[in-house]
């Protein structure tokens, strides 16, 4: 009996102890978030480059599960329209120039951490996880006089080069200070998106052996709670 005595109070302080670590929460919040792309291109052989500036904004979902030690922990989902691709840096003297830009859909699915306030006040936050997108279409540009069969040869057949393959994934992750209100929610963000595919295809006898998005994201966004 005296065993049984020991062994419930022995549950019972741990179960307490858990419920004031794990802290449940059901919150969820929507809202927009709109920002700006700089975006290159992870080209083997190397091309040289200048960011290329796009716009990138859309909708997203926030639900929020717990609190552990401090640590408010949520899921993000977002659904973006984002203008990625490359500027060519000619580097000649001359006002030559070559971009294209890439117009995706976006799916990040974010683990979302922070650490501050709940309801009114700051928040620090860190979002980290997998995006998936899809090319719905793209443009080039040109500037100046030249002709490709001037350019190096070992990049002459990026000019005009269909994009092979539309579907796009990768990591993302960044950094973030939220302002808790009474009116909604206020956030501004830096992020960077690493892709893991290529835009064309990359075996031995193609063009190219990597051609893979790379973009630093400035968002701002603002959110409200509906549950």
């Amino acid at each position: 009996m005296k065993r049984i005595i020991a062994l419930t109070l022995a549950l019972l302080l741990t179960l307490s102890a858990k419920s004031q670590v794990e802290q449940p929460r059901q919150i969820l919040e929507i809202g927009v978030i709109g920002g700006l792309n700089l975006s290159q291109m992870d080209f083997q052989p190397d091309i040289r480059q200048k960011y290329l500036m796009g716009a990138n904004g859309g909708l997203f979902a926030r639900y929020t599960s717990e609190k552990y030690f401090g640590m408010i922990c949520a899921a993000q989902l977002e659904l973006n329209f984002s203008q990625r691709g490359w500027t060519e840096n000619f580097d000649d003297g001359t006002n030559n120039g070559y971009s294209r830009t890439l117009n995706y859909i976006e799916l990040p699915l974010l683990a979302h951490l922070s650490w501050g306030k709940e309801k009114k006040g700051f928040q620090f936050f860190i979002n980290l996880g997998p995006q998936i997108s899809f090319l719905m279409g793209d443009s080039e540009k040109s500037e100046g006089n030249w002709k490709a069969e001037d350019r190096p040869e070992s990049i002459r057949a990026i000019y005009g080069k269909e994009i092979e393959n539309k579907f796009d994934y990768g990591i993302t992750g960044g950094l973030g200070i939220e302002l808790k209100t009474k009116a909604g929610n206020f956030f501004i963000e830096g992020r960077y998106y690493y892709g893991l595919s290529d835009i064309y295809k990359n075996s031995k006898t193609d063009d190219f052996g990597r051609s893979a998005n790379q973009n630093i994201i400035v968002k701002l966004g603002y959110s409200v709670r509906i549950l």
